[in-house]
C-alpha cells in the first residue's frame, strides 16, 4: 500500500463514531486507507473541534497541488452523497483524504487508479447539526 503523507487531522467523537460503524457495516479493501487515517487522528468532543477542521457535513475548498485547480465541495456520508450538488463521500478517495484536515493542512493520497494526489485545505465553513 503507498505511504500516505499528511498534516495532523483531529476528529469529533460523533464523526468518529459514526465513520467507524460505516466501515464495520461494509468491510472492503478499498476502505484500508479511511481506516488508517481514522488510527492516526485525534478525537475530541465535538465542543473542542478546532472551527477550521474539516467534518462531516463541512464545505471545503482545497487546491490539487499539482494542477493548482480548486474546487469547493460538502463532506457528507454516503446515503447523501450528490455529485450533482458537490456533496462528495467520506468513502471517495478525495473525501477521506479531506477529513480531519484544517486550513492550511496538505495531504498525499493514493488512488485507486493513478498514482498520488497532493492536497491543501484552503477554506473550511461548517454546518450546524440539526
Amino acid at each position: 500500500m503507498p505511504k500516505i503523507t499528511a498534516s495532523p487531522i483531529v476528529l469529533s467523537e460523533s464523526d468518529y463514531n459514526r465513520i467507524m460503524a460505516l466501515l464495520d457495516s461494509l468491510d472492503s479493501d478499498n476502505l484500508l486507507p479511511l481506516e488508517n487515517e481514522l488510527t492516526r487522528a485525534k478525537v475530541v468532543p465535538l465542543s473542542k473541534l478546532p472551527a477550521n477542521t474539516v467534518a462531516m457535513g463541512s464545505t471545503v475548498t482545497f487546491e490539487d497541488l499539482e494542477s493548482g485547480k480548486t474546487t469547493t465541495v460538502t463532506l457528507a456520508y454516503p446515503n447523501e452523497a450528490n455529485v450533482e450538488e458537490m456533496k462528495i463521500s467520506v468513502l471517495s478517495p478525495v473525501g477521506s483524504a479531506l477529513l480531519g484536515l484544517r486550513v492550511g493542512g496538505t495531504i498525499e493520497w493514493p488512488l485507486p487508479s493513478r498514482g498520488q494526489r497532493r492536497l491543501k485545505v484552503i477554506a473550511v465553513e461548517q454546518h450546524k447539526a440539526e
